[in-house]
């Protein structure tokens, strides 16, 4: 029996890349994962069909993040499937690189809107739910602590501010021995990195080159992580900005 048996998880951005990797490992140890995509349906349902076929449970829930009413439709549509949560994972985001004197305030807006308005009230919400002792882990980045890409300072500042809410929110509820944590990720070869990551050797070999380790991230390295802080192991470990960047940060 997976050592998250019995317990239910919520993984915002669970269809692709980091977040799939987060959801097919917590449901590997046992958990029954919602996986929660914004917009790609067909994504969320290959991704619950290989943790079914794995052996694994889940379901797929469909919200856009960073819209009026996000959270509470994002909730209702948790409820038709489960009663109760145990863990949640803030994975969901979305990047911006544009340089400071040309970003606009749409583009602005939006980014935080997404990254860090939406795990607000998306946790406001489903501590309601949460059971004492349950897990709450949002997915950062290391640029929110290294400025190696000054391009990023939008998306670097919206998940700072995630950073933040994490030292804050573990003292909020602590008393019912739940834990928040940060995991921070460097660069990882995901679909949305694809484009320029694989584009010829150059570019993975800089990418790696990044690292300490000399190795480009994958997503089962961030998922090993989330899991390790979703499971009792980690009970005491809270308000905790973890470097999951391969050695990444100078």
């Amino acid at each position: 029996m997976g050592v998250l048996a019995g317990r239910t998880a919520l993984v915002t951005g669970g269809s692709r890349g980091i977040g799939r990797g987060i959801a097919e490992r917590l449901a590997r140890d046992g958990a029954r994962v919602a996986v929660h995509y914004g917009t790609d349906e067909a994504a969320a349902k290959e991704t619950v069909a290989a943790i079914e076929a794995a052996g694994g449970s889940a379901f797929a829930i469909g919200q856009e993040l960073g819209v009026p009413g996000d959270a509470e439709a994002l909730w209702a549509a948790f409820d038709r499937h489960a009663e109760g949560l145990d863990i949640l994972v803030n994975n969901a985001g979305i990047g911006a690189s544009e340089p400071f004197g040309t970003i606009g305030e749409a583009e602005y807006d939006r980014v935080f809107a997404v990254n860090t308005k939406a795990p607000f009230f998306v946790t406001r919400l489903g501590l309601d739910r949460m059971r004492d002792g349950g897990r709450v882990v949002n997915v950062s980045t290391g640029l929110s602590r290294a400025a190696l890409m000054p391009d990023v300072i939008a998306y670097a500042m919206s998940k700072s501010a995630l950073d933040t809410f994490t030292r804050y929110l573990a003292k909020v509820v602590g008393a019912r021995g739940i834990t928040v944590n940060t995991v921070a990720p460097g660069i990882v070869d995901t679909d949305v990195n694809a484009a320029w990551l694989r584009a010829d050797e150059a570019a993975w070999a800089g990418a790696a080159a990044f690292s300490a380790l000399g190795r480009v991230g994958a997503p089962a390295d961030i998922a090993d992580v989330v899991a390790f802080l979703a499971s009792d192991d980690a009970r005491a470990i809270t308000g905790h900005w973890l470097d999951a960047t391969n050695g990444s940060l100078p």
